[in-house]
């Protein structure tokens, strides 16, 4: 039985409705005992900033640091990923974190809270468009599109295409803190994408 193998793509846009910032603090000392307790005195103004949002992790790291083979000190970090799903609240967390002068900050990373019915709607998007075009090359050799055979993803599948990263501030803090609200860090748009490949039957 003759078949037809076509691909078809879909895409939407929706607007983010989380953001994720990732945060570093550190601080050095002699020892590393030292390093983790100034360490722990510059968090401690941050995690009651944090009660309002879902902090995804916290990463420790306490290493020596070394010059030309001698070691020179030791240094302590915590990373934070936190998550934003009250956008209201984004810029008052970016201007509190770059308040507390965190060695690195990053974000927002735009996301989704529930990305099912952009992904739902991009699949059917995909299908149809993966329809058209077996139809039309049914139609150029003179057959009829016949029943569905079979359908999966293509390469690539279902996903954000790209995941957006504009509208996002990446900075060391290495001078006085800036004006977060005037960056302009507002929800961005968000293309969900899928791609199939289905198989037709050809009749005659």
């Amino acid at each position: 039985m003759a078949e037809v193998v076509t691909k078809g793509t879909g895409e939407v846009e929706r607007t983010a409705d989380r953001a994720q910032v990732d945060v570093t603090f550190e601080a050095l000392g002699a020892e590393r005992s030292e390093a983790v307790s100034l360490l722990n005195q510059r968090i401690s103004a941050v995690e009651p900033l944090l009660e309002s949002f879902e902090v995804r992790s916290r990463q420790l790291s306490v290493h020596d640091d070394w010059d030309n083979n001698q070691r020179v000190g030791s240094r302590a970090s915590q990373q934070y990923v936190i998550w934003v799903s009250d956008l209201d609240k984004l810029d008052e967390l970016l201007g509190e974190l770059v308040q507390a002068e965190p060695s690195w900050i990053n974000g927002p990373t735009w996301t989704l809270v529930d990305d099912t019915e952009a992904i739902r709607e991009a699949q059917k998007e995909a299908v149809a468009d993966a329809l058209r075009r077996a139809e039309g090359y049914a139609a150029a050799l003179g057959r009829r599109l016949g029943p569905l055979l079979r359908i999966g993803d293509a390469e690539g599948g279902v996903g954000y295409s790209p995941r957006m990263m504009s509208g996002a501030a990446s900075f060391e803090m290495a001078g006085p803190a800036g004006m977060v609200d005037q960056l302009n860090l507002k929800a961005q748009q968000i293309t969900v994408a899928a791609a199939c490949t289905a198989a037709w039957s050809l009749l005659d």
